[in-house]
């Protein structure tokens, strides 16, 4: 049986929203291919992969899933007064940084809320496109160099599993950053690793089965994109498409947000003329939107009940070691507070062969 085969892409986007098909941009397609398995992982936190059920009721085509983000971008649209676009509120970036850094909370949302993931296990099937999905690959003029990683197995063995316990504050709504030194997650997870001799594998963090009002996501912990904006989309999922309404009207996908209840009408019937034109009136799509629209924020966040991690030792040969990128962070968000002040994450560390 041949070890697994791990391979670093670079992968340029051509617009802003776009919708790249991995498998073209590898010379080695064929020797990946004949794994039964694969990890998909972007480095980034507004690009990234579905998960293969999803990507499946949306066709595997370009032509599904960009339709599904469409709906999430209209919730969240650019320039529509997001904290974390006030880049003088941003204490951690020196003058140089504000002088690049893009605003793009709009991205980091509609990642969150489209259910993106940076790390995800699909199953090898020849002729099956595997998309990375970008929702910021252009920054005006300048093009964005994107980094992803496939690595191709042939089995998954779990190794270890554990339960930890993560505090949290009283508040009802708010986010916590897994991979502060002051949860002890991260050590707790690499001392795994070392004990196991885990060279290639994952570590999957899922919510304890009595943990509910809360949902796991992997993005950036940016105090302003977390503590506001986002806590700003739980309380109200409509909240940015009335504040930016008066400014995209001229949009053909646009909803016009005169009021909230106008607001969501419109979302429905844009979303339905898409639905209808591409034959998925009856699909898991429109389910999808239909609960987003239908209930607040914290009904379609409960979905996201588990994160991935890659463990590898293509850095460090011989030594696993957990590979993100710069800016990715484990992030437990809850929308009810817990009586107990305490989440409890559940780890499973596998190793693949």
């Amino acid at each position: 049986m041949a070890a697994p085969v791990e391979l670093n892409l670079e992968i340029k986007p051509d617009a802003r929203l776009d919708v790249i098909d991995v498998w073209r941009h590898t010379a080695r397609a064929d020797l990946l291919q004949e794994f039964p398995h694969a990890l998909y992982c972007s480095f980034h936190t507004t690009a990234g992969y579905l998960d293969q059920s999803l990507a499946a009721r949306l066709r595997h085509s370009n032509g599904g899933i960009r339709p599904y983000i469409h709906a999430f971008q209209k919730l969240f649209p650019e320039g529509a007064g997001y904290r974390h676009d006030e880049l003088d509120l941003r204490e951690e970036l020196s003058d140089a940084q504000r002088g690049v850094e893009p605003r793009n909370a709009d991205a980091h949302l509609a990642f969150i809320a489209a259910g993106l993931r940076t790390c995800v296990k699909y199953a090898n099937r020849p002729g099956e496109p595997v998309f990375f999905v970008d929702l910021d690959g252009v920054d005006g003029e300048r093009t964005r160099r994107r980094q992803t990683r496939i690595l191709a197995f042939n089995a998954e063995e779990i190794v270890a599993r554990e339960r930890i316990a993560v505090s949290v504050s009283s508040h009802p709504v708010d986010s916590v950053n897994l991979k502060a030194p002051g949860t002890g997650l991260y050590d707790r997870l690499q001392e795994l690793i070392a004990r196991h001799g885990i060279t290639k594998g994952r570590i999957r963090l899922s919510l304890g089965t009595r943990e509910h009002q809360a949902g796991l996501t992997i993005n950036e912990y940016e105090t302003l994109l977390m503590r506001h904006d986002l806590n700003d989309v739980i309380r109200d999922p409509m909240r940015f498409v009335t504040e930016h309404g008066r400014n995209i009207l001229a949009d053909p996908w646009a909803i016009p947000a005169r009021t909230i209840d106008y607001a969501k009408y419109d979302f429905v019937r844009v979303f339905n003329d898409v639905c209808d034109a591409l034959h998925l009136s009856e699909s898991f799509v429109e389910m999808v939107a239909a609960r987003m629209i239908g209930f607040p924020a914290r009904r379609f966040l409960k979905m996201k009940r588990c994160v991935s991690l890659l463990v590898s030792d293509l850095e460090t040969p011989g030594r696993g070691t957990i590979v993100e990128g710069r800016y990715q962070c484990p992030i437990l968000v809850q929308w009810r507070k817990s009586e107990a002040r305490q989440r409890m994450i559940d780890v499973t560390l596998t190793r693949l062969t």
